[in-house]
């Protein structure tokens, strides 16, 4: 019996099913944020603004905010049309495609001569960042074994704050290091770091079949009205409500982390430690991320996933507001990013095992799609204004902290949606 033991009950196929999701998801977040990272060089440069000037910083936050909400409804329009392509034509399959369109339009944003082209170029980019999540999710859900669906969907999320560290090693290694001297150009070099998820999708559709629990159901294409029936529509806004709350908070949060860190480096005269300074910032949000999405797994098998969402919407408004609110030292408030990471970033560790719970195999990919997604229309707003108006005050940087102040009471009014919520403690996944 001792030979047959198999790490979390899992063997090697499964491992790696699990395995092509993880990249899969990961390269996914790590080309989505790329533009975040090197906004304040990027921006200025395709609007031929000098770097540097308060112009420019003006400019940078108007258009981080727009681009990200941009990037948003891409988002979400991509997420929920492969998310029933998952259903018709196969996970793999749709892994595959998704991972390819992104990897293309964010590598296309590389040659941008304006910054017309390099929005398109996004909304490529954006429409497969999307559709990924709900084919991989689906996948490993449908594969792994019933009892280690929990841990198998906490850890196909580590990938997330892992692509965020690659995007914060890339961006720094071409930015801060090989074109230190070179702003203006040493942006393209990031974006074209872009292409590496498309010789892994390659790689991983040779290893990756289809999983026998879709295949034995799939008879015709689902209809995105089957989950607002009678039998679906609860668990459809218990899903929907949970992952607007978080991603309202997540991209308010996150978007702003390289011109905030940068802003308070300036600010406080450590200008030419600025891309040091945007490091750690990112690295303790995602280091909190990390952690945070491994709690899930004990929180939600113990209490239930109720009250691990209740957990986490209290400590992210408690997060935010201390991190945005106290009067501390500049380089100090840096790592108020690690408490934001652990809750605001850490819940989504749950999504990839909670939205797959609430639907059956046939409309697995086309419920927790749209969940996952259809909350980004609404989210995108975040972004814009919190940039649009932070980029006409006269002190920029103090006012997007006022204004991430208040992205606290998201995840406060998170807390009062919890009745709402369907819970799937125990329940075996339904075919």
């Amino acid at each position: 019996m001792s030979s047959e033991r198999r790490f979390l009950d899992m063997n090697g196929y499964q491992w790696t099913v699990l395995g092509a999701a993880w990249l899969g998801w990961g390269f996914d977040v790590f080309d989505g944020l790329l533009f975040n990272y090197v906004a304040p060089n990027c921006v200025p440069t395709l609007l031929k603004i000098p770097l540097g000037t308060p112009e420019a910083k003006s400019a940078t936050l108007y258009w981080t905010g727009l681009l990200t909400s941009i990037l948003l409804v891409g988002w979400a329009v991509g997420g929920i049309v492969f998310a029933r392509v998952a259903d018709h034509i196969g996970r793999a399959k749709t892994l595959l495609i998704t991972m390819l369109l992104y990897a293309l339009g964010t590598a296309a944003c590389a040659a941008a001569p304006n910054i017309e082209v390099l929005v398109l170029c996004r909304i490529v980019a954006s429409l497969g960042i999307g559709g990924e999540w709900a084919a991989g999710a689906a996948m490993v859900a449908e594969v792994v074994p019933e009892k280690r669906r929990v841990e198998a969907g906490a850890l196909l999320y580590t990938s997330a704050p892992l692509g965020l560290f690659l995007a914060t090693f890339v961006t720094y290694q071409v930015q801060g290091v090989l074109f230190q001297g070179s702003p203006e150009v040493a942006w393209r070099y990031v974006f074209l770091c872009g292409l590496i998820p498309a010789a892994v999708a390659f790689v991983i559709r040779l290893f990756v079949k289809e999983p026998e629990r879709w295949q034995k159901v799939v008879t015709e294409v689902p209809r995105m009205a089957e989950i607002f029936g009678p039998k679906l529509r609860g668990r459809t806004a218990s899903g929907l409500l949970m992952a607007l709350v978080a991603l309202l908070s997540w991209w308010s949060c996150n978007a702003f982390i390289p011109t905030v860190s940068v802003g308070l480096a300036v600010a406080s005269g450590h200008a030419a430690e600025a891309e040091s300074w945007k490091a750690l910032a990112t690295n303790m949000f995602n280091i909190g991320g990390l952690l945070g999405t491994l709690l899930t797994v004990p929180i939600s098998k113990i209490l239930g996933r109720r009250s691990m969402f209740g957990l986490y919407f209290a400590g992210s408004a408690l997060a935010i507001a201390a991190a945005f609110g106290l009067d501390i030292d500049a380089h100090d408030r840096l790592y108020l990013y690690f408490p934001i990471g652990l809750t605001v970033f850490g819940v989504f560790g749950s999504f990839t095992y909670y939205l797959p719970e609430l639907f059956p195999t046939r409309l697995r990919g086309t419920g927790a799609g749209f969940c996952y997604n259809a909350g980004r229309i609404l989210t995108a707003v975040g972004p814009f204004l919190v940039g649009s108006i932070a980029s006409r005050g006269v002190d920029g940087l103090q006012t997007a902290m006022d204004l991430l102040f208040w992205v606290a009471a998201v995840p406060a009014i998170g807390l009062l949606l919890l009745p709402w919520v369907v819970e799937t403690k125990g329940q075996v996944l339904e075919d």
